[in-house]
């Protein structure tokens, strides 16, 4: 009966490893628990700090690239007004240069017109002063002696008259 002696059970034993077992555990908690959770608790505030930061930082991006987009649409809208505006400049400022260069060119056929009637009437007085000298040269010498100066003043000027309302029916 000896292999019972083995497997006795000895209840002051049990008691005493009972009581080492309490005393470690109220030990390791007063040493070791408390330091851990508090370390535990260091390390989640770490963590959680580090997901505040990185929400903040993302909410700014966020903010930023909207602010952005923002800017960037406003300054689409800037330039397509300002493109608008440089496009209506240039068409009054290439109308206003087409009148102008139209009016310049219809002064110019007017003066070229008034120079040309000008000339045309100068034309004429010279031809009736030309035609009046010869034919007072040629009328002195056919008529020298038959016709006086008043009677050949008379002639010349019905002459002239008459040169005068060929001319005008021309025009």
């Amino acid at each position: 009966m000896q292999s019972l002696e083995i497997i006795s059970v000895n209840l002051w034993q049990i008691l005493i490893s009972l009581c080492n077992l309490i005393l470690l555990f109220l030990i390791l908690k007063k040493f070791l628990y408390k330091p851990v959770l508090k370390v535990l608790a260091e390390r989640k505030a770490a963590v959680d700090k580090q997901y505040e930061n990185a929400k903040a930082a993302e909410d700014e991006a966020n903010e930023m690239k909207k602010e952005w987009t923002d800017k960037m649409s406003d300054a689409d809208k800037k330039a397509e007004s300002v493109i608008k505006e440089a496009v209506a400049n240039a068409q009054k400022r290439s109308e206003a240069i087409l009148t102008q260069t139209q009016e310049q060119a219809d002064r110019i056929i007017a003066q070229a017109q008034t120079d040309a009637k000008l000339e045309r009437k100068k034309a004429q007085a010279d031809i009736k002063k030309e035609i009046v000298d010869v034919s007072a040269v040629l009328s002195q010498k056919m008529l020298e002696r038959e016709i006086n100066t008043d009677d050949h003043r008379a002639l010349i000027d019905s002459f002239i008259d008459k040169i005068g309302e060929d001319d005008e029916a021309d025009e």
